[in-house]
């Protein structure tokens, strides 16, 4: 186990030592699609177990399906309060990423099942991701 976590720890900071100012962000993937970004300035990783803790956010190592630098901030939204400007209202549609629309009782309330959705309102288009 000490072996596998030294290696870990090795291809990390090779990464680290990869990264300079054209790549400032460290994107995470999860196995559910979503999207974390963290500022590669004065990063600290650390492992616990099976638990990654980068800055703030922390990751269950078998949840992770692949990290890369990035260019600009690739975190994606996790709820509908945080579509940001958009007005959600009478016209606003929801749908799952088979492309069946969401009944307005499944999501009038804030609460959809776990998953990944495209909402569509009057002054935009975006993809959310729910947890």
């Amino acid at each position: 186990m000490k072996k596998i976590v030294f290696l870990m720890m090795a291809w990390m900071g090779a990464l680290m030592m990869q990264a300079d100012d054209n790549y400032p962000y460290l994107t995470f993937e999860t196995t559910d699609g979503a999207k974390v970004s963290v500022n590669t300035e004065s990063l600290k990783l650390t492992i616990n177990g099976t638990t990654l803790t980068v800055g703030d956010q922390q990751f269950t190592l078998t949840n992770l399906s692949k990290m890369y630098f990035s260019t600009a901030d690739e975190s994606t939204t996790t709820g509908i309060d945080e579509v940001g400007s958009a007005t959600l209202d009478d016209a606003t549609e929801i749908y799952d990423l088979s492309g069946k629309k969401m009944a307005t009782s499944d999501w009038s309330n804030g609460q959809l099942p776990r998953g990944v959705y495209i909402v569509k309102t009057r002054e935009r288009t975006c993809k959310i991701v729910v947890k």
